[in-house]
């Protein structure tokens, strides 16, 4: 075998390798990432006017950050990136305390069709 031949069969197999290096790339597994508390409109909806703080964290959870300077409001935030959309999906819900109990609610939580369940029956094969 020449030297040239040499050469052409090592650029080859470098041409090879950097395909196959391409290819694999692509099957990479990407996770979500998610941060927070997942906020959906039917949880949120469920919080009244005159609920306790023990009810509030039933239903949503541990505040981002509780307490601090500010102890009668609680903040709800969830962050939720997936690879097939385009924009993460961002939701905030700020409850407002008054003499330890619910005074008031702002929310940006509005229902994501995306989540809901099937309810239709799916019939299995063979049956």
């Amino acid at each position: 075998m020449t030297s040239m031949q040499s050469n052409i069969s090592r650029a080859a197999g470098m041409l090879l390798l950097a395909a196959g290096l391409a290819g694999a790339a692509g099957c990479v597994y990407h996770m979500p990432i998610q941060q927070g508390n997942h906020l959906d409109a039917a949880t949120v909806a469920q919080i009244k006017t005159g609920m306790t703080r023990a009810q509030v964290r039933y239903l949503l959870g541990t505040p981002m950050v509780p307490g601090g300077f500010q102890n009668d409001l609680w903040d709800y935030d969830y962050y939720l990136k997936l690879r097939h959309l385009q924009h993460p999906r961002r939701n905030h819900v700020v409850v407002y305390f008054r003499n330890d109990l619910v005074d008031h609610i702002e929310s940006d939580v509005k229902g994501n069709p995306a989540e809901h369940v099937i309810t239709k029956p799916v019939n299995a094969p063979g049956a």
